[in-house]
Order: structure tokens, then C-alpha cells, then sequence
């Protein structure tokens, strides 16, 4: 089969791969009919590098069709239509039953003492082949897969898979009042679908912030009150608490991560790490890695008093230094962590209806082949051609 696989920093490459197997029997096999690039994958591809091996395959964000089904598994059947969680998780585990399946006990990386593996996404995560193939083994078949209905295209439900989860999670964590106000950081794929549930959810005030004008421009076409980093830079917080009667959003949601603009010594160091052997690059990130943590120091300054931080940006720092006691002293509640995605699903599914309440139909802004899947890669590290969302079709 045809897979897009890491070959070193910025080096991707569309190859042919074995294709997988049934290994338990609860296994099932998927044939992929589409797959997005996340934002996430852009971390791989220029920073966590020393935890990858050449001929690793990336992708977590899959649907597809059932193609083979390992003898134990009743919950599905060939032809049936699915989404892949972007979490491997069990679905029986004490974790799982209390909707963390990002902590799942079955499949946590022990040997990095991560919490549940992931498709597609380093050792760190279980070095599990992801879904930008063709095919896609998935494990736990008669819990993990989400079953959903034929007709409609796979725009409607493919983010189920982990942009939909993930912003829904950030704003449940961020707890925005009823009519309150929410800023969110950054503007991309998590940060724009994170306005829109927000909105659906109630608030009265909805800020992004981004300097991309495609992002800006996108989210302002959906009711944002957007503000231009790039203008703002110096003076951000007083444009958000000029809008908030000098207070400060009821909550701020930082979608941005380790790829913030800002402390040019900590953008070194990331770039010096992945410029060592891989064994020394693993422990200086795992031990003394410090993110650029603009957006998160940006977070606590627009919240107002008493608010709440949303984090579901990606950070992978071991050393990342808070400013506790200002966090402290305005009462920060902070919350974090990997979306659980068999958490959300339920409130999830009601809104993919013709209505659209959230826009999926429309979400992504490119699609491309499978093929193609180096170049998207490229253009999409560099913010060009208006790319905000890409799905590839193998």
C-alpha cells in the first residue's frame, strides 16, 4: 500500500509499505477514504524528530471503510463506515470508563510514562502506524472505532476523529459562563472550530487571535471579534480588556503550543536539540526541553481575575518555567490535557446534522491525494496558499 512516512526533519515521503495485518482478534482493518494533516503532524515534522524513525508512517486523523474484522469483533462488520479516534484506547479500563481515554491504562507508554498511545505519533505515544495510508490496523475494534452513518461526505464526520474532540474539550475546560467572554489563541484548525463551539455553546464575546490573514479573515466571517497579532503585539492585552470593561476574558483558550511566536532562546534550543543524535536529542527534551511559551504567557495575562485558562495547544517542554505567583495572585483556574475523544462523541454527534450548526461541510480548505502529501506538509509549515485545514484521499 501507499504511505506517507518520516524520513528526517522536513523530509516526508508518499512510499509503499506492507500492508497491515489482523494481529488480536479484536483487530479490525480500515481502508482509508480520507485522512487530515493536524497541526500536530507539523511537530514531527520540524521538531520531535529524535523520537521518530525513518519509515515511521504519521497520520491521526482517519475515516474509512471496514474492510476485514478479527474473529472477536461483533460490533462491526464489513462496509461499515468509521472514524479512528486519534486515541488508542481500550474502552474497558478504569480511565476509560471515566472518559479519559487519553490516559487509557491499556495502551499508556510506560517506558516515557506517557498516558495513551496515539496513531501516528512518535514513540513517545506508543509508535503506532498512523493513518495517512491506504489501509490502518485498529486495535479494540468493538470499542475504539466510531460507527457513522453512509451518505453524506466524509467532511461531515472526519473531524470526530480529532479536531471536533479537541475543541469541544477546550472549551468545556475553559468554562465560559453563560453570555461570558473567551479569547482564543491562534487561529488554526482547533483554534477556528474552538470559536465556533464557543459561540454554539452561548458566549456573548468570542476574541481570536492570530496573525495569518486567512485565519483572521475565515473567523472573522463567522462573528470573531479578531485581533492581528501583528498589530497588537506589544499592546494585547489592553485590546482585549478595552472589549471586556478592563477585566480581562471570563476565560482564554491557548490553541497555539510548542509553536508560538516568541522567546527567540527557546526557539534555539528546539532547533539546536534536533540538531543532536537522537539519543542526546531524547534526553535533553524529555529532561531540560523549554517550549516558546508566548501564547501561554499571553493567556495569563487576557484572563481576567477569577478566570480560566483552557490549554489544548501542544507543549513539550519538561522545564517550561510559570509564573505561579501571578497565577496565583489573579486566581487562575487552569486546565489541560490531550482530548478524550470517546468523551465527547456523544455530544458531538447531534451537531452533524444538514443544519451544520459548526461548519464542517466546509472546514477543510484543501483537499488533496494522498500523494501530494509532501507538499501540503511544505506549504503547510509555512502558512501559505491560504491552508488551514487539508484532507488527503489515498
Amino acid at each position: 500500500m501507499r504511505a506517507l512516512t518520516w524520513q528526517g526533519r522536513r523530509d516526508v515521503r508518499v512510499e509503499t509499505v506492507p500492508e497491515p495485518a489482523i494481529e488480536q482478534p479484536d483487530d479490525v482493518i480500515v481502508r482509508i477514504t480520507s485522512t487530515g494533516i493536524c497541526g500536530s503532524d507539523l511537530h514531527l515534522y520540524e521538531i520531535l524528530g529524535p523520537f521518530l524513525e525513518p519509515g515511521d508512517i504519521l497520520g491521526h486523523e482517519s475515516m474509512g471503510v471496514v474492510e476485514e474484522t478479527g474473529p472477536d469483533v461483533d460490533a462491526l462488520a464489513r462496509g461499515d463506515r468509521v472514524v479512528i479516534p486519534f486515541n488508542v484506547s481500550c474502552g474497558t479500563c478504569y480511565m476509560c470508563t471515566q472518559g479519559l481515554q487519553s490516559q487509557c491504562e491499556t495502551t499508556q507508554v510506560h517506558a516515557y510514562g506517557s498516558g495513551a498511545a496515539f496513531f501516528g505519533y512518535t514513540k513517545l505515544y506508543g509508535q503506532v502506524p498512523g493513518g495517512q495510508a491506504e489501509y490502518l490496523r485498529v486495535p479494540f475494534g468493538n470499542t475504539l472505532p466510531i460507527k457513522v452513518p453512509d451518505g453524506p461526505a466524509d467532511d461531515r464526520y472526519v473531524f470526530l476523529s480529532d479536531v471536533l474532540p479537541t475543541a469541544w474539550q477546550a472549551v468545556e475546560y475553559a468554562a465560559v459562563p453563560p453570555g461570558g467572554s473567551v479569547t482564543v489563541l491562534g487561529l488554526g484548525p482547533i483554534g477556528d472550530m474552538a470559536t465556533r463551539i464557543a459561540q454554539h455553546r452561548g458566549a456573548g464575546l468570542v476574541i481570536g487571535v492570530d496573525l495569518v490573514d486567512e485565519r483572521l479573515e475565515r473567523a472573522s466571517a463567522h462573528g470573531v471579534k479578531c485581533l492581528d497579532l501583528r498589530r497588537r503585539k506589544k499592546d494585547l492585552g489592553n485590546a482585549v480588556r478595552s472589549l471586556t470593561d478592563g477585566r480581562g476574558t471570563d476565560s482564554v483558550i491557548d490553541a497555539v503550543g510548542m509553536e508560538a511566536h516568541g522567546n527567540s532562546m527557546a526557539k534555539a534550543a528546539q532547533w539546536a536539540a534536533g540538531l543532536l543524535p537522537d539519543a542526546l536529542a531524547q534526553q535533553f527534551m524529555e529532561r531540560a526541553g523549554v517550549d516558546r511559551l508566548g501564547a501561554l504567557y499571553a493567556a495569563f495575562d487576557l484572563v481576567r481575575r477569577g478566570g480560566t485558562v483552557s490549554l489544548s495547544g501542544v507543549y513539550g517542554g519538561a522545564m517550561d518555567p510559570l509564573p505561579l505567583l501571578r497565577m496565583f495572585d489573579k486566581q487562575i483556574q487552569f486546565r489541560m490535557g490531550q482530548a478524550n475523544v470517546r468523551r465527547w462523541v456523544p455530544d458531538l454527534m447531534p451537531l452533524l446534522t444538514d443544519e451544520d450548526p459548526l461548519g464542517v461541510d466546509t472546514f477543510a480548505t484543501h483537499h488533496l491525494p494522498l500523494e501530494e502529501a509532501p507538499q501540503a506538509y511544505a506549504t503547510f509549515a509555512a502558512k501559505q496558499h491560504g491552508m488551514i485545514k487539508t484532507l488527503l484521499r489515498p
